[in-house]
Parts: structure tokens; C-alpha cells; sequence
């Protein structure tokens, strides 16, 4: 639950960087921008990668 957490609140700073980058096209917000949505990428994917089952099979007619 808390790389949805983390993943969300990095999501929206990518947003508030992304905003200030239109806002003033200083580099250094669009570099934050993709810092952070590459982290809100990779904490999802964590995420969903551990609410694979991988201990039971699953069958191909489930």
C-alpha cells in the first residue's frame, strides 16, 4: 500500500513540475518532471508486480 502511496504523491509533483515548467521553461523543472514520473512508474510497477499470485498456477480455462 505504500508504493501506491508514494507512486500517487510522485505522480503529482511530476504534475506541479510540469505546470511550473510551462509556466517559466526553467530546465530544472522538466527535469524534475521526468525524475518523478519515472519513480511514480517504477514504484506502480512494484506495486502491481506484488499483487501478482506467484504461488498458485493459474490454468489457461480460468
Amino acid at each position: 500500500m505504500l508504493y501506491v502511496l508514494l507512486a500517487i504523491i510522485s505522480l503529482l509533483v511530476a504534475a506541479g513540475s510540469l505546470y511550473q515548467y510551462v509556466q517559466t521553461a526553467s530546465t530544472f523543472y522538466i527535469v524534475l518532471t521526468f525524475f518523478f514520473l519515472a519513480a511514480g512508474v517504477v514504484l506502480g510497477a512494484v506495486y502491481f508486480s506484488g499483487r501478482v499470485n506467484k504461488t498458485e498456477d493459474i490454468h489457461i480455462t480460468e
